[in-house]
């Protein structure tokens, strides 16, 4: 694995994260979106869709190096070490949604109805679920590179 796979990857698993909204918006009954989160936060133009998927996808390839900082650091395989970082994230940040609730400027309209609840807490764990295993699976797809590195080895 390498850097600049893991990157991508990150990116990747984020614009897939955006195209399971549809479908978990319907499952969990709840009208919330990253997507529209992040890109009405930016724009309230007929633009916010494209900023919203630019800004996850950049959000996903940080996310992408910071899996990579870590694998390098850990034996945890890297399918379970996405996995459980992606569901960390979630569980250490799922309270800012309350802060969202209240001061985003698009709260309320459609895709930032409410970002903080029951509801929103399970599509955000599913969201986040998805997201750390098509990371864990494209950052570590590539023949043998799923054997864990460990400093120090060649």
């Amino acid at each position: 694995m390498n850097r600049t796979r893991s990157i991508a990857a990150g990116a990747a698993a984020a614009l897939v994260w955006g195209a399971a909204e549809r479908i978990d918006r319907k499952v969990f009954a709840n009208d919330y979106t990253d997507v529209a989160l992040l890109g009405k936060l930016v724009t309230r133009s007929r633009a916010w869709p494209v900023a919203g998927c630019v800004l996850h996808a950049a959000n996903g390839a940080v996310f992408g190096l910071a899996f990579d900082v870590a694998r390098r650091r850990t034996s945890i395989p890297p399918r379970r070490l996405a996995l459980g970082l992606a569901l960390g994230e979630h569980l250490v940040l799922f309270p800012l949604g309350a802060l969202v609730d209240r001061y985003h400027p698009a709260r309320g309209e459609p895709g930032v109805e409410r970002v903080f609840g029951g509801r929103a807490f399970a599509q955000a764990t599913v969201r986040h679920a998805l997201f750390g295993v098509v990371l864990g699976r494209l950052a570590a797809s590539r023949a043998g590179s799923s054997r864990v590195h460990r400093p120090g080895r060649r």
